[in-house]
């Protein structure tokens, strides 16, 4: 048995359950003091704790990661350095090279939205019954690939 609306509805509708969440994150983050956070700055803020191995990232890194330029990386890093989300420093094995780490301002609001994320969850379970999001989890998990979290994912939406 098919949809009235064809198979074009089921991406819609996961991209719309995804633009919704994350248009609440940001919403409550705005409520916490991270009011001048974007989308697209999660992304970094994950590509720069991870692909940084605790030493920090570059802008090229952050480029490769996110599949954007160098040039667009650092846009990226000049905007979050000045709202105090990023700290400048160098490699300990070659000081020419600028590093990036995050700063306690972007560790606050990766808490912050962790704790929205989770509450979201928490509503979703008491909405649909927590057996059903389980599901519904599971499903996911079967019909997308094992790696959750891809750092260039705004970037394939042209941004």
């Amino acid at each position: 048995m098919s949809s009235d609306s064809g198979g074009y509805e089921l991406p819609l509708r996961l991209l719309l359950g995804f633009r919704t969440v994350i248009d609440e994150v940001h919403a409550e983050l705005a409520r916490r003091g991270h009011a001048d956070l974007r989308p697209m700055h999660g992304f970094v803020f994950q590509a720069v704790g991870r692909v940084g191995g605790g030493y920090g990232c570059t802008a090229a890194d952050l480029g490769r990661a996110l599949g954007v330029s160098k040039q667009a990386a650092g846009k990226h890093i000049d905007a979050l350095e000045r709202l105090g989300y990023l700290r400048r420093g160098h490699d300990p094995e070659d000081a020419r090279r600028k590093v990036y780490t995050l700063t306690d301002r972007a560790v606050d609001a990766l808490t912050e939205s962790a704790r929205a994320f989770d509450r979201i969850h928490d509503r979703w379970a008491e909405l649909l019954g927590p057996d059903r999001l389980a599901a519904l989890e599971q499903d996911l998990r079967k019909v997308t690939p094992g790696e959750v979290f891809r750092f260039d994912t705004p970037n394939w939406f042209g941004s």
